[in-house]
């Protein structure tokens, strides 16, 4: 008779690694998250919208990027400043695998029927997507950048005390998305346009409108971001 005792059954929606180390949940799915958030901030932003009613502009990447912001800080306070760090580094995978990727499809032909019907959508798709090479190559210059000095700012805000309040993560969270947003869109911005276009109203509003959301709304989604997680975890330990 095997005296063993049987292995606790897995948590349901437990992500485990090859080497069977459980990962929390929390972080599971903000990562795929991350990843995702990564690849659409490239995509986007090559559009610039104006922050009506001004003149002034905004390219649309700052949507998905703030979004890398609020989760690299959620996984920060939640997993600590290293478990953020290495999701910012291994961020450079899908961002460069969906380049290699783009580069592929414009290298290859179009089909017949596209051709014959559809000759303005591809026209339209290979003439935006092949000039989207200095956003490609911009984005990762200000992302690593930008993403590693919110984590810095953030966790160095933190100071040694165990115990803070929400007022306290919020207030963290503005200081540190704020600065590292405006660093961004100075790098990204000088990287991607210059020279294409008189960037001042763009350069303007990308600051503006980042420094705004960081102190507006970054801090609440940084505070539901922590409390998603934790409520994941838990799930999963359930």
């Amino acid at each position: 008779m095997n005296d063993t005792p049987a292995a606790p059954a897995a948590a349901p929606f437990a992500a485990t690694t090859p080497s069977g180390i459980a990962m929390p949940l929390g972080m599971f799915v903000f990562t795929l998250l991350y990843g995702g958030m990564t690849v659409l901030a490239g995509v986007l932003a090559y559009k610039q919208v104006q922050l009506w009613p001004t003149s002034l502009a905004v390219e649309s990447g700052i949507f998905p990027f703030l979004l890398l912001v609020v989760i690299s800080s959620t996984l920060s306070q939640q997993y600590g400043r290293d478990a953020a760090k290495r999701i910012v580094w291994w961020g450079f995978l899908p961002l460069g695998l969906s380049a290699l990727l783009m580069q592929l499809v414009l290298a290859l032909p179009a089909s017949s029927e596209m051709i014959a019907f559809r000759p303005d959508d591809l026209a339209a798709f290979e003439r935006v997507h092949a000039s989207t090479w200095r956003v490609w190559m911009a984005g990762p210059a200000s992302y690593i950048t930008s993403l590693l000095l919110n984590i810095w700012i953030f966790d160095r805000l933190r100071g040694s005390g165990d115990g803070e309040s929400t007022l306290g993560l919020m207030v963290r969270g503005a200081i540190a998305s704020a600065l590292s947003q405006a660093v961004d869109s100075v790098i990204f911005i000088t990287l991607a346009f210059y020279g294409e276009f008189d960037i001042t109203d763009l350069m303007i509003g990308q600051v503006l409108a980042k420094v705004f959301l960081s102190l507006v709304l970054v801090p609440f989604l940084i505070t539901f971001g922590v409390r998603a997680a934790k409520w994941l975890d838990g799930r999963a330990s359930n």
